[in-house]
């Protein structure tokens, strides 16, 4: 029991450390937005540069940051029925339905790993002007995928330990 619960801990910290620090990235993100209007509109000097750039941000925000919403149950769920049901309740549904999650996730990792790694090794770049590398933007797939099944296992635990013994794993 003490190796789930450091775990938990482990993997919950991970992902509100890797959450935090896609939250930096937010106002980076504004920054290069607001840059390029002032430059295309209020200058006439439009970048070739600053949309990749707020692409590849936006992506690492969305990408890294799911185990961060896991964690903090802020993924969309509809919860019509499960909402009527016990936590105790709540937990059997979640641990049943979390195998679901780990088939896709695996599946994310896996398959991310090959495009991100073939993209990676063999140059790929976004058809853009400036066409800036896309390997490290597609690795962020995979790894993405990763910190979501691991903070989808602890949670996966969580409900597992509620629904068989009816009680929290931690306060």
């Amino acid at each position: 029991m003490k190796a789930i619960r450091l775990y938990v801990r482990l993997v919950d910290r991970l992902s509100t450390l890797v959450g935090l620090a896609m939250a930096v990235l937010i106002p980076a993100m504004v920054l290069v937005v607001a840059y390029e209007v002032v430059m295309r509109y209020f200058l006439r000097s439009p970048t070739v540069w600053a949309f990749d750039t707020a692409i590849f941000l936006f992506g690492y925000i969305g990408l890294l940051s799911g185990a961060y919403a896991l964690r903090h149950g802020k993924h969309v769920s509809v919860d019509i029925v499960q909402a009527r049901l016990s936590p105790r309740h709540q937990a059997v549904v979640d641990s049943v339905t979390a195998l679901l999650v780990f088939f896709f996730l695996v599946l994310v990792v896996i398959y991310g790993w090959r495009s991100g790694w073939d993209a990676f090794t063999h140059g790929y770049r976004r058809p853009s002007e400036w066409g800036p590398p896309l390997g490290h933007f597609m690795l962020m797939i995979p790894l993405g995928g990763l910190l979501l099944l691991l903070q989808a296992a602890a949670n996966w635990l969580r409900s597992l330990h509620l629904a068989i013994t009816g009680r929290e794993l931690e306060p």
